[in-house]
This record gives structure tokens, C-alpha cells and sequence, in this order.
């Protein structure tokens, strides 16, 4: 059965009194509306916070996601500076590795620590990696390749140091030798005929050129370019004033076309005092240097023995 509810209401001077009657059901459905609508408010509510939460967490990963995209584009930019230092790290041991063997042939000193080529067995150089490769380019071959060629500059760099070691250890008993060894060059200017055959620009015919002219102005400074004493001072056939040094061990270097002699026939010299200066006696088409080197009597090619 449904009940009413009576309420008495004042009014605000409290003269009069008013009635109002309620059913039970309409009271009961009010109080179920409100209540609803409060629930329902209250996930309303929920979900807006957590789309908002969930809003802040996308805007935050959205950030991290931009950082990791620069550090991504940063690591490769490093790669890539990084693979041009393993290039030039790389041309640097080869450099080395020529210089060892060049002072190995000057020094007569042979390479018994078994690295007859350079990276290896086989010799072969790998190749320089590309670095110019794009930012947003996948570069994990370039990785692989970068680890495979550092373990090989790892094990060359080893070997390298041996050989070095084995070297110092032989030059160092040697050094008298190679102290008596030419290996600069006699005086400034440019070479104008090598060592070898050549066309006489005396007769036209073809005749073996013992040694290297070189030409320059006359009066520049003549070096001796290895210890030696001073063995000959004077005019000597077609190359004019001559002076000749023996440095020992069997070698012999000449020095023609000589002006002026600064040092004399039985002096020590040491290597780079100077003993002469540049001249144009003898036969000579124009002021030159002509400086060979003997070895146990035989012309040698001086280009080989010089290191500067």
C-alpha cells in the first residue's frame, strides 16, 4: 500500500505554515533518481581523471619517445665520426708499418717476428668503412663491420709493437751502422735526372746515370748525410770539384759540381754538417748537386735510403 508523507513548512515570518504531501513511491523514486545520478556522476568523474592521467601519461612517453629519436640520431652521428677515426687509425698502421720495413731495408735488418704483410695472414687491407651513410639509415652492418675491423687493427697493433720492439732491439746494436748509413738528402732544389738509364744531354746517347742530379741555386749548402771522414777534395773529371765521404761498413757517397769546399780531406764529419756548397763546374748544363752512393764499389739508387 502506498504511503503518503505530509511535511509542514514555515514561512520565513513564521505566520503562516504550509502543507505539502508526498507519496511514498514518488519519494522513493526522487531518492533513487538522485542517488543514481550521484553514481553516475561519480564515474563520470573517474573516467575524466583517468583519461586526464592517461592524457599526461601519453604526453610523457610522447617526450621520452623524442629524446630516445635525438639519442638515436646522436649514437649514429657518433658511429659515423667514429668510423672515420678507425679510417685514418687504420691508414696510420699502414704508414707505420711502411716506415718499419723501409728502416728494415736501410739497416739490412730482416723481419723475423713472421708479419710479412700487413692485417694477417694474406695481407689484406680492409677496405674503409663508409661514413656517409644516412642519419635515418639502418647501421647495424656498419657495426659488425666496425667490430670485425677493430678486432683486426687489435691484433695488427699488437703485432706492430712486437715488431717495433724487434726493431728497436736491432737498431740498437746497429745504430753505428745506421749512424754511417745516408739516409737525408745531400741539399735542397729538385731532382733532374734519377738513378738509372737516361738519355746524355751531352751526346744523346743512351747512357746509366749513377746517382741523382739535383738542381738549385749556386752556393746552397751541402749536407753530409751520414758519419763519415772526408776522403777526397778536388777536381775529379767530368763532375768538377768533388768531394767524396767514407761513412765505413763498405759505403761511399760523392758529391759533384762542387763551388766551394768547407771541409777537407781527412776531416770527421757527422751527419748533417755541412761540407760543400752547390756549384757548376765541371760538365754541367746549369747549377745541380750530383750525389751518388756506393756500396762496396757498386752504384746503389740513393732515393732508397732516404727517409726525410
Amino acid at each position: 500500500m502506498n504511503k503518503v508523507f505530509t511535511f509542514f513548512i514555515a514561512s520565513n515570518t513564521g505566520s503562516r505554515i504550509r502543507k505539502f504531501t508526498i507519496s511514498g513511491f514518488f519519494l522513493f523514486f526522487l531518492i533513487a533518481t538522485i542517488g543514481t545520478c550521484l553514481i553516475y556522476s561519480g564515474f563520470v568523474v573517474k573516467d575524466y581523471y583517468k583519461l586526464k592521467q592517461k592524457q599526461v601519461d601519453s604526453d610523457t612517453l610522447q617526450k621520452k619517445v623524442i629524446n630516445q629519436q635525438n639519442e638515436i640520431v646522436d649514437q649514429r652521428e657518433q658511429i659515423r665520426l667514429f668510423a672515420d677515426e678507425i679510417n685514418n687509425f687504420k691508414s696510420q698502421l699502414v704508414a707505420l708499418n711502411t716506415f718499419e720495413n723501409k728502416i728494415r731495408m736501410i739497416a739490412n735488418i730482416e723481419n723475423n717476428s713472421g708479419r710479412s704483410n700487413v692485417f694477417g695472414i694474406g695481407g689484406t687491407i680492409p677496405e674503409n668503412l663508409d661514413a656517409n651513410f644516412k642519419i635515418s639509415n639502418s647501421h647495424s652492418s656498419l657495426m659488425r663491420e666496425m667490430h670485425e675491423q677493430i678486432d683486426q687493427l687489435t691484433i695488427f697493433t699488437e703485432s706492430q709493437g712486437k715488431g717495433f720492439e724487434s726493431l728497436f732491439d736491432s737498431l740498437d746494436k746497429k745504430k753505428n751502422i745506421l749512424a754511417s748509413t745516408p739516409a737525408i738528402w745531400p741539399t735542397t732544389g729538385w731532382v733532374t735526372s734519377t738513378f738509372g738509364y737516361r738519355k746524355s744531354p751531352f751526346t744523346g746517347l743512351r747512357e746509366f746515370h749513377k746517382g741523382l742530379d739535383i738542381s738549385t741555386r749556386i752556393g746552397t749548402p751541402i749536407i753530409a748525410p751520414a758519419d763519415g771522414t772526408i776522403t777526397f777534395c778536388g777536381k775529379r773529371g767530368y763532375m768538377g770539384k768533388a768531394i767524396i765521404i767514407d761513412h765505413g761498413h763498405g759505403m761511399v757517397t760523392r758529391f759533384g759540381h762542387v763551388s766551394k769546399f768547407l771541409k777537407k780531406q781527412g776531416e770527421a764529419v757527422k751527419r748533417g754538417d755541412t761540407i760543400a756548397q752547390v756549384g757548376n763546374t765541371g760538365r754541367s748544363t746549369g747549377p745541380h748537386l750530383h750525389y751518388d752512393i756506393r756500396l762496396n764499389g757498386i752504384s746503389v739508387n740513393p732515393e732508397k735510403y732516404i727517409l726525410n
